[in-house]
């Protein structure tokens, strides 16, 4: 059975080596992670494990991330953001 990470993991977690994805995934978590449903939530851990290079990408436009379910989890972090 899956298990959800702890938020204190999370947060670490989205503390990446480039800051384009810091100033994206910190203030998400921060803002909207408590009102994402537990589904969700398995998304976001797992779009989190995604390598810095591939995550830039897919936040950038570059390219379009190949899973459904995490292009999907992009794309509401893209809408939720505020630039």
């Amino acid at each position: 059975m899956r298990e959800l990470l702890p938020k204190a993991r999370i947060k670490w977690a989205c503390r990446r080596g480039m800051l384009e994805l810091d100033v994206i995934l910190e203030p998400f978590v921060e803002q909207a992670y408590d009102a994402l449903s537990d589904e969700d939530k398995f998304v976001f851990q797992r779009l989190v494990t995604v390598e810095d290079p591939d995550l830039f990408a897919w936040f950038m436009g570059h390219e379009k991330c190949p899973d459904p379910e995490l292009s999907n989890m992009v794309q509401f972090i893209l809408g939720r953001i505020r630039v």
